[in-house]
């Protein structure tokens, strides 16, 4: 091999390195920090650039998606002085590749740290038994503390997320007598409650069976009432219609020998029913002279009749 050929592969080699060196391709949702003689140059996007060779340099690659930091279990001290482990996963993105760059040292040890470190502090401010009720607070606490902090290291702290809360096992059981005791504590609330209302319903039974049998007997003795009068009505009514047409007939002809027979029947029935009854009996004198009886009764009834007539008169 030439030396002329051993150049021209060494030249070749070198081409190969400086292109190597000066160009670059940035894929989507990238950023390269390029730094010039040592010194911060600017900020290189997703696509294709070209550096000077030996002079520009690549020191930090940043991905600018949404990234999802697990953030290790800790012991925490609530405020009622008890122990419990929690851990989580925080959510964050680049939004200056330069500040996150310089502005820290080690970007993900800081946020872990300055995660953990504010959960500390708000699980410190509240009692166990709120813990768990208050994670959506708790969360939106460490997030907004997360925020304020890591402006200045070019970070947007979006959300964090509570995984577990798991307290000692003498704490556990503590709180399964509890929720027992509660649970317990209710169903007889609940039970005592259904007897309550089931006495109640009972007794407003009984008041609206009481006040309805009475409705329906004051009913029944108005319609009782009610008939009783139609009925004197009707047979008042029929006995003065009776008691009208015998007046009628008397005027007629024949109708005062006709009231005569009839008190004749009448006295001869009723005696003859009398002399069953009774084995002592008080007989008027003229008891033979039933014509005399008859002649006493029409009299007074003429007598009435006549009366009558003056009356209309």
């Amino acid at each position: 091999m030439t030396i002329g050929v051993i150049i021209t592969l060494a030249l070749v080699v070198l081409v190969l390195i400086i292109l190597a060196k000066s160009v670059i391709v940035i894929p989507q949702q990238s950023a390269y920090v390029v730094e010039r003689l040592g010194r911060f140059h600017e900020v290189k996007n997703a696509g294709f650039h070209i550096l000077m060779p030996f002079v520009d340099v690549v020191h930090y690659r940043h991905s600018l998606k949404e990234t999802a930091l697990e953030i290790a279990e800790q012991v925490c001290i609530t405020r009622d002085n008890v122990q419990v482990a929690v851990d989580g996963v925080l959510y964050y993105k680049i939004i200056d590749p330069q500040r996150a760059s310089y502005g820290v040292s080690n970007l993900l040890f800081a946020i872990t740290q300055l995660a953990q470190t504010t959960l500390r502090s708000e699980i410190g401010k509240i009692e166990l038994d709120r813990t768990f009720e208050m994670r959506s607070q708790i969360n939106m606490l460490v997030v907004t503390e997360l925020d304020k902090a890591s402006e200045s290291w070019g970070v947007k702290v979006f959300r964090y997320e509570i995984k577990n809360i798991t307290p000692p096992q003498d704490v556990l059981a503590a709180m399964e007598k509890q929720m027992r005791a509660e649970r317990e504590k209710r169903a007889v609330i609940l039970q005592s409650e259904g007897t309550r209302d089931a006495a109640i319903n009972n007794a407003e039974g009984e008041k609206q069976k009481v006040i309805k049998a009475s409705e329906a007997t004051k009913q029944q003795r108005i319609n009782e009432a009610e008939g009783q009068g139609a009925a004197i009505l009707t047979v008042a009514t029929a006995t003065a219609e009776g008691i009208r047409k015998v007046a009628l007939s008397i005027n007629e002809a024949g109708g005062f020998e006709a009231v005569q027979l009839r008190v004749a029947e009448q006295y001869i029935t009723q005696f003859g029913n009398l002399a069953k009854q009774s084995t002592t009996m008080i007989l008027p004198s003229n008891l033979a002279d039933v014509a005399a009886l008859v002649s006493t009764a029409m009299t007074t009834i003429q007598k009435s009749k006549t009366e009558g007539q003056a009356k209309k008169a």
